[in-house]
């Protein structure tokens, strides 16, 4: 056979091609039925033959394999240091006016905060703000995956971050451990945020189990971690509004939300924010006086 095989009852399985066929389209998709021992009787198993998949059913099944891409996710955490994650779209390329917004945004926060920007390190988006965090000379780590934007990529390679500043990861639990950890603040000189761009699916669930383990008190940091929102052009005012409704029928507690996140409508509001929030002066002018006013005394 030219495939290896992962079987379960009812499962959707990834399948790596051997090498003794041609490359299927990631499309393509084939319906077997077999037979599973354990229970004796056919069952039908849909097989994704996707040939950028790096994933091994038994890989995606172990436990062993899932802890050691969160351990190299935690060195280099380690290596680069916490500071401000980014969620956004990948789709959303340097035409669009919420990239530009984004890019000023990561400049801005990384010369404000002094620390690493963290992001997927992939387009769109994510690009944005690891671009606006190296312009202003910080430091930039990132959880890349191989699928983006819909599209598996054609290289696990960053086009320009050095391979020593990022991590390809082959499990979204694993790059969600880091891109959680990268925000946590042990001790009062830790700068770290969570800024939500405006983003799809892979965006909002990241937002909501952000905000799921602050809220539950699960975020495993020992002090306040300032979450922001962007809501450029009302992005996220239907998904604000809907969290409203959610208060109406009780299932939310009344500003429960509101009080574990800051909803942000431009960029001038999160930096004043994130100014306020960590005692700093929110310009670059303010800073310059402050620095002056130093080496007068």
């Amino acid at each position: 056979m030219g495939f290896s095989i992962g079987c379960s009852l009812g499962s959707h399985v990834l399948v790596r091609n051997t090498g003794k066929f041609p490359p299927l389209c990631r499309k393509e998709r084939l319906n077997l039925s077999t037979m599973c021992s354990e229970f004796n009787k056919p069952c039908k198993i849909r097989v994704s033959l996707c040939k950028s998949e790096l994933v091994d059913f038994d890989e995606r099944t172990s436990p062993t394999e899932i802890r050691k891409e969160i351990g190299r996710c935690y060195e280099l955490i380690h290596r680069l240091g916490r500071g401000v994650v980014y969620l956004g779209s990948s789709r959303m390329g340097p035409d669009h006016p919420h990239y530009s917004q984004a890019l000023e945004l990561g400049r801005e926060v990384a010369n404000l905060l002094d620390c690493t920007s963290w992001t997927g390190a992939g387009p769109g988006l994510m690009d944005a703000a690891t671009k606006g965090a190296l312009e202003a000379g910080k430091p930039v780590g990132g959880f890349k995956i191989a699928k983006e934007a819909g599209e598996w990529t054609a290289s696990n390679f960053h086009s320009y971050l050095p391979s020593e500043t990022y991590l390809t990861c082959r499990f979204f639990s694993a790059r969600k451990h880091g891109l959680v950890d990268a925000a946590v603040r042990s001790s009062c000189s830790d700068r770290t945020a969570v800024v939500a761009l405006p983003g799809g699916i892979g965006t909002l669930d990241e937002m909501f189990e952000i905000l799921t383990l602050i809220q539950l008190q699960r975020i495993g940091s020992e002090l306040p971690v300032p979450f922001l929102v962007m809501n450029y052009d009302s992005y996220y005012q239907k998904l604000l509004d809907f969290l409203g409704d959610c208060e109406n029928w009780g299932t939310v507690s009344k500003g429960e939300v509101a009080s574990l996140w800051k909803i942000c409508e431009n960029n001038s509001e999160a930096l004043a924010y994130l100014a306020d929030f960590y005692g700093l002066p929110s310009s670059g002018e303010e800073r310059h006086e402050v620095s002056l006013h130093v080496k007068i005394e």
